[in-house]
């Protein structure tokens, strides 16, 4: 079993920067996949990142890569995701979730847990 905590969401002007943390509980972290979804009202929850268990593979959906970066501390049990160039369309709740199997996927019914999820707000 797996508890998410994710944390970092807030107000943040367009152009701005956000960092989100996730905070997993267990001894076994480093094998998971970890992934970064986001879901802003009235739209279904769409996959933004994701990060192989030791680190050393990264996805992206096209339209974020380059303004966001994933990464993993496995001593900390921490995954983050580095957010830069803010626009208010990635306005959402964003969503970490632990892939128990995987080397990280966009496909959201392949991982095993979820956060609750923090809020990001981008103003005009």
């Amino acid at each position: 079993q797996v508890q998410l905590v994710e944390s970092g969401g807030g107000l943040v002007p367009a152009g701005g920067s956000l960092r989100l943390s996730c905070a997993a509980s267990g001894r076994t972290f480093s094998r998971y996949a970890m992934g970064w979804f986001r879901q802003a009202p009235g739209k279904e929850r769409e996959f933004v990142a994701a990060i192989s268990g030791s680190g050393r593979v990264t996805y992206y959906v096209n339209s974020m890569k380059g303004r966001f970066t994933i990464s993993r501390d496995n001593a900390k049990n921490t995954v983050y995701l580095q957010m830069n160039s803010l626009k208010p369309e990635d306005t959402a709740v964003y969503y970490c979730a632990a892939d128990a199997w995987g080397e990280g996927s966009s496909n959201p019914s392949e991982y095993d847990y979820w956060g609750q999820g923090t809020q990001v707000t981008v103003s005009s």
